[in-house]
């Protein structure tokens, strides 16, 4: 059986109350959906929250969702709803923090072998300055790992300005990361 397949049949399995279906495809994208909204979180325990939140909505309306092979684009969307909702909900509830602790907030990196601690940072200072449009782009990619057809559809938006948009971001993303490491070599 392939993938898309497999998941139809998994999605249907877990619509129907099959509760091992459930806990497989739980542990199949609860890792994506978690890294997706912790590159806008720095606070696990509320990304943790609202990864439970998707779930619970995702458990929901899993019995009157249609998979036509949009599923990660409908979970995602969820993803990114709970996030609006829960940033719009804190900015209402905004109280003045001091900025040691929200340093502490933010999880360790995951630096990957021959990355510096210094490069890391300054990519996540240049996500921080990407609008939000190309940031969200970066991170349903390549933190979200969808593809750019189901971005399209996620988004509602055409395909070619989505991949527009990642490349200029990427491009963007590249130079701030060049000029914050003081690296005048553009040849990398």
């Amino acid at each position: 059986m392939n993938q898309p397949e497999e998941n139809s049949a998994l999605l249907a399995r877990a619509a129907a109350g099959d509760q091992q279906a459930w806990r497989a495809m739980v542990e199949r994208y609860s890792p994506r959906v978690f890294s997706f909204l912790s590159s806008h979180v720095r606070n696990p325990d509320l990304v943790e929250e609202i990864v439970q939140s998707v779930f619970c909505t995702v458990a929901q309306k899993l019995s009157s969702y249609v998979e036509q092979g949009h599923f990660e684009a409908w979970l995602f969307r969820i993803a990114l709803n709970r996030l609006r909702d829960e940033m719009r909900r804190r900015k209402r509830h905004a109280r003045p923090v001091d900025a040691e602790v929200l340093g502490d907030l933010a999880p360790p990196a995951r630096i990957a072998e021959g990355v510096t601690s210094e490069e890391v940072l300054a990519l996540r200072d240049a996500m921080d300055q990407l609008p939000e449009p190309d940031r969200l782009v970066i991170d349903l990619r390549h933190v979200g790992g969808l593809g750019f057809q189901q971005m399209a559809e996620m988004l509602h938006e055409p395909l070619g300005t989505l991949l527009a948009r990642h490349h200029r971001a990427l491009r963007k993303l590249k130079e701030m990361i060049r000029r914050r490491l003081g690296d005048e070599d553009e040849s990398q």
